[in-house]
C-alpha cells in the first residue's frame, strides 16, 4: 500500500516540476559571469508559478514522509 502511494507521489512530484514556468532571464552569458546584475532583482512569485511552488513544496514533502514510513516498516 505505502510503495503504490509513493510511486504515484513519484509520478505526480515528476509533472509538478515539469509544470513550473521556466526562468526565462538566465542566459548563458550571466551564468558565464556571475550574473551578478540580478542580485536584488528577486521579485516575489504571483499566480501559477505561486501555487506551482507549493503544491511542489506538499508533494515533496509527502514523498519525504513516504519514504521515511517505508524505509520504517521494511526495517521492524
Amino acid at each position: 500500500m505505502l510503495i503504490t502511494l509513493f510511486l504515484i507521489d513519484c509520478v505526480v512530484l515528476i509533472a509538478c516540476v515539469m509544470m513550473q514556468p521556466a526562468k526565462t532571464d538566465n542566459d548563458a552569458m550571466s551564468a558565464l559571469t556571475g550574473g551578478s546584475g540580478d542580485l536584488f532583482s528577486r521579485r516575489k512569485s504571483r499566480g501559477f508559478e505561486a501555487v506551482m511552488q507549493i503544491v511542489t513544496t506538499i508533494v515533496g514533502a509527502i514523498f519525504f514522509i513516504l519514504a521515511l514510513a517505508i524505509i520504517y516498516t521494511t526495517s521492524h
